[in-house]
């Protein structure tokens, strides 16, 4: 089981090499599909969005599975302090919380499944991207990483899109 996961990881590692040599103008920005770059890579996920309480609530709650490269964007309509906790939620994540311009404020990686501890995400936070655990670090994503999605201002964002 364990070298299948890697052999997962090995491939979803290549899908990101390649998509960080299209060119980005070719791809834009779309409802589902979030990019980040840092310190010279760049990477695409699949994402799904949570921008009700209800859907921020349930979050991946239950879920047993992530397919590589996807996430769940958690999108607030203006920034502010957030906490996040690991009840009811099975696998472990790195959260990546996010300013109103999209960029990488702070990284919880690795989190502990059912944990009640309060997670903060400290303060003008207006977004946070939830993926496996461990990919922060395959990719190397850091504080200062950015992030180009259309929910960010586009007036505003680091990264904007084309």
């Amino acid at each position: 089981m364990i070298n299948r996961a890697k052999n997962i990881w090995r491939g979803a590692l290549v899908v990101a090499v390649l998509l960080s040599s299209t060119p980005v103008a070719a791809r834009g920005c779309a409802e589902n599909t979030l990019e980040i770059r840092n310190n010279g890579m760049q990477v695409q996920f699949s994402v799904e969005l949570a921008k009700t309480a209800a859907e921020q609530a349930e979050g991946l709650m239950y879920r047993e599975t992530m397919a590589p490269f996807a996430g769940m964007l958690f999108i607030y309509e203006q920034p502010r302090s957030v906490s996040f906790w690991m009840k009811n939620t099975i696998l472990s994540l790195d959260m990546l919380f996010l300013d109103s311009t999209g960029t990488v404020q702070r990284i919880k990686a690795n989190t502990t499944p059912q944990d009640t501890t309060p997670i903060p995400g400290g303060d003008n936070i207006q977004f946070v991207l939830e993926i496996n655990a461990g990919t922060s670090a395959m990719l190397g994503i850091t504080e200062g990483a950015e992030v180009r999605h259309p929910s960010i201002s586009q007036e505003n964002a680091a990264w904007p899109c084309e």
